[in-house]
Parts: structure tokens; sequence; C-alpha cells
């Protein structure tokens, strides 16, 4: 009965993909490890970020991002941020919470 009850709501619960944002959307193979609950990308707030001139200032404390545990500042270069196809800015830390892997920021008007 049990295995019955266990095929039954494997069968029955909706698809997870590994490596969509909590929108619906993709992130790049590359840059996600896990899902949207338990991944290491996830959506960041929009005061974490900085727009400079040299492209993105991010700083992310425990409560932003579920893999922060302590204040963390990283810095890069416009050309080497992704695309975010739901306007909002996502970060991806690989393989723990001091490394930068992908950043996702949506476009930008003038």
């Amino acid at each position: 009965m049990r295995s019955l009850l266990a095929w039954l709501m494997m069968v029955l619960a909706p698809p997870a993909y590994a490596h969509d944002a909590a929108t619906g959307w993709s992130y790049d193979a590359f840059c996600c490890n896990g899902s949207h609950v338990s991944g290491d990308c996830q959506t960041i707030p929009s005061r974490s970020v900085r727009v400079t001139r040299n492209g993105y200032e991010i700083t992310v404390g425990p409560g932003d991002h579920r893999l922060v545990t302590r204040r963390h500042d990283f810095t890069l270069p416009q050309s080497n941020a992704r695309r975010s196809q739901d306007e909002e800015y996502h970060l991806c830390l690989f393989p723990d919470e001091d490394t930068l892997r992908c950043f996702y920021a949506p476009d930008m008007g003038y």
C-alpha cells in the first residue's frame, strides 16, 4: 500500500526542473546546481545591487540569498552579467557562498 501511495505521489507531482528560476525561466546549466528551492541561484533584492560605470557592485547579507550566512561584496564588469528574463536580479553562488558563479541583471533603459 505504501509503495502504491508513493508511486501516485510521484506521478501526480508537478515537474520540478533543476535550473528554473522561481518565475519559470531557466538559468544557464553552467550557473545552477539544484532547484529554485534548494539550488545556488535565486532572486536577490534590487537594493543589493548598485550599477556603476564599471559594472555592478553586489552586496548581499543573510536573508538576501539562501546560501549567504554573512555579508559579501562582489564586483562584476557589466560584460560578465547575464540577461535576466524577469526584470529581477539573480545571483548564483557555487561551490560556496564566497564564489559568485553567475549574475543575472535585467535590461537597462536609458
